[in-house]
């Protein structure tokens, strides 16, 4: 149980970092809110098979915002060299 724990408290601080950078107004501040509100949601939770689907959940929504913030630069950089033919 000590190795899921710290898993999750492990995932919770990359989600909480992920979220400084969060794009719109008020992002990372309201990132960071729904992200501690949805683990305070499941705080309770003692079936360790819930709490790695939960674990499997919260890895999955890291990666869609990893992938949102290469997309985002990626689109930067290519505005930025893009030729105008």
């Amino acid at each position: 149980m000590s190795q899921l724990r710290s898993k999750v408290i492990t995932l919770y601080k990359h989600l909480q970092y992920l979220g400084r950078e969060y794009p719109g107004l008020n992002g990372p501040q309201k990132f960071r809110k729904q992200i501690h509100d949805a683990f305070m949601n499941h705080k309770d939770e003692q079936d360790p098979k819930k709490i790695v689907a939960l674990l499997a959940q919260g890895r999955y929504l890291a990666k869609e915002v990893e992938a949102l913030y290469s997309l985002k630069k990626y689109r930067s950089v290519k505005q930025r060299y893009s030729y105008n033919d």
